[in-house]
């Protein structure tokens, strides 16, 4: 698979199981692209909600991609500490100048001190039910989330200490 190039500016889409788009992230900065991965950047970043509506994000954020598991990280610089937002997702691809994947609600929340929370049970169930996820489906789903909650307790891949600070000092030489 052809990636971006470090430095090249990105979309991230988020698609739904049925293929309609669901969120855009209009521009991010490419850390680091391998076969395997996409690590990217932004700030401040114009996002669109399938309805139309936009906002703009608030801090920076370091967003962590993997081809071959069934989540995305994103940790968020906050003044009081690293929060990250992990969605239970497809892997991503990479095409069109854009790395896209199919979010499926599942989230986890983890704050500063690495405790977290589950998010967004009832609207997997009832988005499970409508779209008529295979059963296979929800088992890899199910054991990936497991899978990333390992790697919070254990502080691995983007959760490892200074990860997040690393690569935003990465993302500030692109931007100043």
């Amino acid at each position: 698979m052809a990636g971006p190039e470090p430095g090249s500016t990105i979309q991230i889409q988020s698609y739904k199981h049925n293929g309609q788009l669901h969120r855009v992230w209009e521009s991010s900065t490419v850390l680091k692209a391998t076969s395997n991965n996409v690590i990217g950047a932004n700030d401040k970043t114009l996002v669109t909600e399938s309805d139309g509506r936009t906002w703009i994000t608030r801090e920076p954020a370091i967003c962590y991609f993997h081809s071959k598991y069934w989540f995305n990280v994103i940790g968020m610089l906050r003044t009081d500490g690293i929060y990250y937002y992990c969605n239970i997702s497809s892997p991503f691809v990479y095409e069109e100048d854009s790395v896209k994947y199919i979010d499926y609600d599942l989230d986890i929340k983890v704050f500063p001190d690495m405790t977290y929370i589950t998010l967004d049970e009832d609207e997997y169930e009832i988005h499970r039910q409508q779209m008529n996820y295979p059963k296979v489906l929800d088992r890899i789903l199910r054991n990936n989330m497991e899978f990333l909650i390992h790697w919070i307790r254990q502080r691995k891949g983007p959760f490892s200490p200074d990860f997040v600070d690393q690569w935003y000092e990465r993302f500030l030489t692109y931007r100043y």
